[in-house]
């Protein structure tokens, strides 16, 4: 039971990861993408457009094009996302939240058209897309995970995107903390002006970590739709997943390695309502707010210290422009 528990924990917690580890480098850059949730969903339509597509016009699929269309179709609309908001925020200084926000609701209208599109395209009588061939090609898992007992199944029993999720966590760590584009970036987020006068291109590192992050957090969707949902797509069945991973942000204090062990334990805590016997339904709405809960505890704890690496980049959130210098 415990072993089962573990391993639903970590499949819950992968795109929160992804969105996490985006949206960590999106705020390096000091903005605020509270459209996350929306860049999830249409990273997740992408992908299922691009499975779609692919199912209806092959009689056989190939393992490498079931995998790479509905990827890059995923990274392409989230893509698109980013560079829709990195516009906005970056060149023409709109505020972050009200952008955010907006891009939130837009992404989830996108989503759901295409998503009811598709399924008027199928003529199925539930609301729902199945693409089970292109699924299962998401949800292979190492050849000896059944051989390694609880530890294969918890660990091993896995698919590539949720490897990938923690590789990427790690390579980010790594370019933020190590590298001199990294430092460059932290600069840009900590005091723009700054980091101009020191010959900094600011706009570009803004762009780049905003479309870097948003492809990243693009991920989350499609890993959610292929792999922990069998390929099903449903209108709105993505819950607050994206808001969850905005606020593991907080809870790894803008640090991708602590983000790792906060999405499984934010998973965790998301589906410990499901192993708890003779939980009726408020029960279960009040247990499925922990991880809110850990978060607001956590952040009150860190303000509380004041300690200068727990805190956000100094310049979160406010817009820059040159002429202010």
């Amino acid at each position: 039971m415990i072993a089962g528990f573990l391993q639903r924990a970590i499949m819950q917690g992968i795109p929160l990861l992804y969105g996490s580890t985006g949206e960590i480098l999106t705020e390096k850059s000091g903005h605020l993408d509270l459209g996350i949730p929306g860049i999830m969903y249409v990273g997740g339509i992408g992908g299922v457009i691009g499975a779609f597509l692919y199912e209806q016009h092959t009689s056989e699929l190939n393992h490498a094009a079931a995998v790479l269309i509905p990827l890059a179709c995923s990274l392409l609309g989230s893509l698109l996302m980013g560079l829709i908001y990195a516009f906005l925020t970056v060149t023409l200084r709109a505020n972050q939240n009200v952008t955010g926000l907006a891009l939130t609701t837009f992404g989830v209208g996108i989503g759901n058209f295409f998503g009811g599109s598709l399924v008027k395209l199928t003529g199925s009588d539930v609301p729902s897309i199945s693409l089970s061939a292109t699924s299962g090609y998401f949800r292979t898992s190492l050849p000896f995970a059944d051989k390694a007992g609880w530890f294969g199944k918890v660990f091993l029993s896995h698919s590539f995107l949720a490897y990938a999720a923690v590789i990427i966590a790690l390579i980010t760590s790594l370019i933020l903390s190590k590298t001199r584009i990294g430092l460059h970036l932290r600069a840009v987020g900590e005091d723009p002006a700054t980091a101009d006068a020191a010959g900094i291109n600011v706009n570009r590192y803004k762009y780049c970590a905003i479309c870097t992050g948003s492809m990243i957090a693009g991920l989350g969707g499609l890993y959610y739709v292929m792999d922990y949902a069998n390929g099903v797509w449903s209108n709105d069945g993505f819950g607050d997943r994206g808001w969850l991973a905005i606020a593991l942000v907080i809870f790894a204090v803008w640090r991708p390695t602590s983000s790792i062990f906060g999405s499984i334990l934010f998973g965790g805590l998301y589906i410990v309502h499901n192993y708890i016997r003779d939980l009726d339904i408020s029960g279960q709405e009040l247990i499925k707010m922990l991880p809110y809960v850990v978060t607001i505890v956590f952040l009150v704890a860190i303000s509380m210290r004041r300690k200068r690496e727990s805190q956000p980049p100094a310049h979160l959130g406010l817009p820059y422009f040159r002429e202010d210098r």
